[in-house]
């Protein structure tokens, strides 16, 4: 945001239900400022009933983009006229950029993932990866990470409609990208151990550990982990989870989802507007670990 709102400040914002505890407005609000550039981000209330509404009025507005989170992500991709690979793909999107009323979906938060480890000196091309869970989080992950050179991912998920819908993704990454990608029951705690020992990377997708549960691990066998690998948790309130403390204790480096949800939102705003977004000073106001 400008100093100043005037006749001629366009306008961000952010869709979806609940949004009133969401970050993004004080994160793009405060990139605008410091770069002088006249844009104000806020955030609206809309559910899935009513966001092609909104998405009318929008467009109407000439509104240059608008993030989308839960539960308007699938929805939003369904009223996109173009979609990136990585929506069109995972079937979400978070990202929407308006050029001339042709409406563009992309999905940056396996952006934010690749490069919240990159901030870690972790970089993905050629790697293993296990990845615990195939709900929004996890797909943004796992199709992004197939996308960008992972070498191969282990999917582990319980049997439910995220499982469902995760075997049609795996057979698309599968076909579409190098990755070997293959999908497990989370039961299968051997091969779950198998995958761990032989990979690079785990990652937690879901929100076990999330608070208040601070006292649970998706990983309750700490002898799974190994000194070679590397350990990311979604999940930034606790800062560290017992997953990741377990992690550490057993000589893991270890990282949560803070600076995903950071560089997530920096790639929104570059397809916005052709900027980088300030990361360090945004980091040092908003995101201290």
């Amino acid at each position: 945001m400008s100093n100043s709102i005037t006749g001629h400040t366009g306008l961000l914002c952010l869709l979806g239900s609940p949004v009133a505890h969401s970050i993004s407005p004080a994160m793009h609000n405060e990139a605008c400022r410091q770069l002088g550039l006249d844009y104000a981000y806020l955030a609206f209330d809309v559910d899935e009933e009513h966001l092609k509404e909104a998405v009318d009025g929008l467009k109407a507005m000439k509104v240059r983009g608008w993030n989308i989170t839960m539960p308007c992500k699938n929805k939003m991709c369904v009223l996109a006229d173009r979609l990136s690979p990585a929506s069109e793909i995972s079937g979400a999107c978070n990202t929407i950029v308006n050029e001339d009323g042709i409406l563009t979906g992309y999905t940056t938060d396996g952006i934010g993932f690749r490069e919240a480890l990159k901030e870690e000196g972790f970089l993905l091309p050629g790697k293993k990866m296990t990845l615990l869970g195939a709900g929004g989080a996890a797909t943004a992950i796992l199709v992004q990470a197939a996308l960008d050179g992972v070498q191969e991912i282990h999917v582990f998920n319980i049997k439910d409609p995220f499982y469902d819908r995760a075997q049609q993704i795996v057979k698309t990454l599968n076909e579409k990208t190098n990755c070997h990608v293959t999908l497990h029951d989370f039961s299968d705690k051997a091969i779950l151990s198998e995958a761990i020992k032989n990979s690079d990377l785990l990652v937690n997708g879901t929100n076990v550990g999330m608070a208040p549960h601070t006292d649970r691990s998706i990983i309750q066998d700490p002898s799974l982990f190994h000194p070679d690998l590397f350990v990311f948790d979604v999940i930034y309130n606790p800062k560290e989870t017992k997953l990741l403390k377990d992690a550490k204790v057993a000589g893991c480096k270890t990282a949560n989802g803070l600076y995903m949800l950071l560089y997530q939102g920096a790639a929104s705003f570059k397809l916005w507007t052709g900027k980088e977004m300030p990361v360090n000073i945004i980091k040092e106001k908003y995101f201290s670990k």
